[in-house]
């Protein structure tokens, strides 16, 4: 669907050039919590997440809805949105967003495993250093706000 401009080069030079994100799924004792996190590349810092029980409620959302985070960062003119070859940047809803907001989204290729490395290390860190700490978490509240704090 989208090109992959970003050819495993995960760094930037300036704020809000390049964002990369990514959705994964955490079980509880309730069952899934979806966690969509996008992170900046230059700065290494969380532009925004959404935490919801429902894959297609979980999105990049601080570009689908119309709120503070997107107003906070500035000019998104041009700014490259990457993921891997899920199904997130394929949602019509998001796709709009990006439209609405300049932003350019990108890709990876299929089947390759370095198509989003920064993110996938973000995921390895919150498994190892929070997710891990617990063997079951008893309800979907406790494990938000696990991956929250």
């Amino acid at each position: 669907m989208f090109d992959d401009l970003v050819t495993e080069l995960f760094t930037a030079d300036a704020p809000n050039w390049l964002w990369l994100t990514d959705l994964r799924e955490h079980w509880g004792a309730e069952g899934k919590l979806y966690c969509c996190m996008i992170t900046d590349a230059r700065s290494h810092q969380i532009v925004d997440y959404s935490l919801n029980s429902t894959r297609q409620r979980t999105r990049a959302s601080s570009l689908t809805r119309s709120s503070t985070p997107v107003q906070r960062r500035g000019d998104l003119l041009d700014c490259i949105l990457h993921t891997d070859h899920g199904s997130q940047l394929r949602s019509p809803t998001l796709t709009r967003a990006l439209g609405r907001h300049e932003v350019v989204g990108s890709m990876g290729p299929v089947a390759s495993a370095s198509d989003n490395t920064t993110m996938e290390s973000f995921w390895s860190l919150l498994q190892k250093s929070v997710l891990d700490q617990q063997h079951r978490w008893a309800t979907r509240q406790d494990l938000r706000l696990a991956i929250v704090t």
